[in-house]
């Protein structure tokens, strides 16, 4: 019998990311976010989504001695080999501010045949010894213009697959039924039903 799990630490201090996150998993559980535990960035050194991800959930587990996850997502871009990929939030620089990231990649685009992207969400579970991954992944386009007011990162430019409005066009709702985040966190939330 798996111990039951009334609270869970998000390995984060966005609370657009928790609001989300709170949506989709039982209501029986409450997600806190970093704030004030942890000063400054949590350490995010590896080469790939998922060691990223491991690494600040472990984190934080052995900080709280209570069950913990972490996400990390990478905006990849066909023309562009993949970028920025895991670099995705700290793409125009270590000061990860959203509006550098997007004006840095609508310029490495200009001239390119092919806006082809995609989003890719890895989250990591840590509870003790007990590990587990998740992933979620949306294909779509750069879009040419920042267009929507919703959202965070670059959803103003991405376009998903078989839509006309950028993910900062919809709702938060519409958004989670399609997103890479949604599909990542849906598979997770359906794992952790078994702590509820």
């Amino acid at each position: 019998m798996n111990q039951v799990v009334t609270e869970l630490y998000f390995a984060s201090a966005n609370q657009n990311k928790i609001k989300e996150v709170n949506a989709l998993l039982p209501p029986s559980m409450v997600v806190r976010g970093i704030q004030g535990l942890v000063n400054g960035d949590l350490e995010e050194t590896g080469e790939t989504l998922q060691e990223n991800a491991l690494m600040k959930a472990r984190a934080i587990y052995n900080l709280t001695g209570v069950p913990s996850f972490a996400d990390d997502t990478g905006l990849e871009v066909d023309s562009l080999n993949g970028e920025p990929g895991v670099f995705s939030a700290r793409y125009a620089g270590p000061q990860r501010n959203d509006a550098d990231n997007i004006n840095k990649l609508l310029s490495e685009l200009k001239g390119k045949p092919s806006r082809k992207a995609r989003f890719r969400t890895v989250i990591a579970f840590v509870n003790g010894d007990e590990q587990q991954l998740f992933e979620g992944i949306v294909n779509g386009r750069i879009s040419e213009q920042l267009k929507g007011e919703n959202g965070f990162g670059y959803d103003p430019v991405f376009v998903p697959d078989g839509g006309e409005q950028t993910f900062a066009e919809m709702s938060l709702t519409d958004k989670n039924a399609i997103s890479h985040r949604g599909r990542a966190f849906r598979a997770f939330a359906a794992f952790m039903a078994q702590y509820a």
